[in-house]
């Protein structure tokens, strides 16, 4: 079947390469959405292993919708009944895109009424109680096209279940651990986040580093679903605990001068079963000091959109500046809106890569170091290969 993974903008690539590591090649990708083909298993195994993914859902049907005759005539055809059983609860939501049909009240009413009366002739019924399994239908119009699917995860896949607490601008979960997959970073390397919050990169870099896959602690909407047995489930599971790699030999490093959000960042790793992978310290970016080569700096600092205004952002900046200058073998990745970043920071970046943290738009800045002498060069599935042919990524010399 088709199914589709959905994502931020600015990670689908990122997506498209965690989905080849599963298995998954036969692929295209789009704006927002990576379409793979894959069977009930990959429903499992694509929740519980995707770590910048939003979503998963099952593709039902794609047409020309350019107007709303053709829309409900083109959605009742649709298989539904072998997804939805007699007695599904099936909400459905939808959202429209320069498209002529544009009010999405009438869009997912249109939808409904389409699916109910294709359910009727398939089941021979004139009336359906929805107090069954639920399947949430999504509808999306883009330039006329629609496309109908259920999604198989439910409560968005950033969801991993440990973070109950959160600092004042908390980042996503799934954004978090895209900027450790675009990054250097590694299990053999050292790990710095010098602006932790709540810990949250550095929380997904332990999960990564462990190989644990980040849904294991969670449901999905679709367990409840006839078309995915235990043994799917139970198949899936088992393979996740046997890819898992035990604590890396390099504590993680974390500090933040806010001992509130450290007291959290403390308690969510606690919770995520990676506390002891992580060395939480309160301290200010200019007492940095350290004798590890060849690690990587991975942060979302604070800046003027989110966290106070745009002149403590600048200065937190150059701050940066000094305290990473002596880390002379280390990568440096920063999430940023700061449209003055490497003016303060006084390096331009290596590479550049538009990203969205929430609705605000930012770049994620990457400053490359030298490869350790024990690593192997990159082959041309590495991040910053990756980097390079997706779009709204820069080089510094432009």
């Amino acid at each position: 079947m088709e199914l589709i993974a959905t994502s931020a903008f600015g990670l689908e690539a990122v997506v498209a390469r965690e989905l080849q590591e599963l298995g998954y090649t036969e692929q295209k990708v789009e704006d927002g959405r990576v379409t793979f083909i894959g069977d009930e298993l990959a429903i499992c195994r694509c929740n519980l292993w995707l770590r910048a993914a939003d979503r998963v859902l099952v593709k039902i049907g794609q047409f020309h919708a350019p107007d709303f005759g053709a829309l409900f005539d083109q959605v009742e055809n649709l298989p539904w009944h072998e997804w939805l059983p007699v007695d599904a609860k099936f909400p459905v939501s939808g959202k429209s895109v320069r498209s002529n049909l544009h009010h999405e009240p009438t869009i997912q009413s249109v939808t409904k009424k389409a699916i109910v009366e294709s359910l009727k002739r398939n089941y021979q019924r004139h009336w359906f109680q929805e107090i069954g399994t639920e399947y949430q239908i999504e509808v999306s119009l883009l330039k006329d096209e629609a496309l109908l699917s259920i999604d198989t995860s439910g409560v968005g896949l950033h969801k991993r279940g440990y973070r109950a607490n959160s600092g004042m601008a908390p980042l996503r979960e799934t954004t978090a651990a895209a900027l450790v997959l675009l990054s250097y970073w590694n299990r053999e390397r050292p790990f710095l986040d010098p602006f932790c919050g709540s810990g949250t990169i550095a929380i997904e870099a332990a999960m990564i580093g462990r190989n644990r896959a980040p849904g294991m602690s969670r449901g999905f909407l679709c367990e409840q679903w006839s078309q995915l047995t235990r043994a799917h489930w139970k198949q899936a599971r088992e393979e996740a605990r046997d890819k898992a790699l035990g604590k890396p030999t390099l504590s993680l490093l974390a500090s933040d001068i806010d001992e509130n959000v450290l007291r959290i960042a403390q308690s969510n790793a606690i919770e995520a079963g990676i506390g002891s992978d992580i060395d939480f310290k309160k301290m200010d970016v200019l007492e940095l000091k350290t004798a590890l080569e060849y690690g990587c700096v991975i942060t979302n600092p604070p800046y003027g959109e989110r966290l106070g205004d745009d002149e403590s952002a600048a200065a937190i900046y150059d701050d940066m500046a000094d305290a990473f200058g002596p880390l002379s073998t280390w990568s440096i990745y920063v999430l940023t809106s700061h449209p003055g970043f490497e003016r303060y920071f006084k390096r331009r970046a290596n590479r550049k890569r538009k990203l969205y943290n929430g609705r605000i738009e930012c770049h994620f800045y990457q400053y490359l170091g030298p490869r350790p002498p024990w690593e192997k060069p990159r082959d041309v599935t590495s991040a910053d290969e990756a980097d390079s042919d997706a779009g709204d990524v820069t080089d510094s010399d432009g």
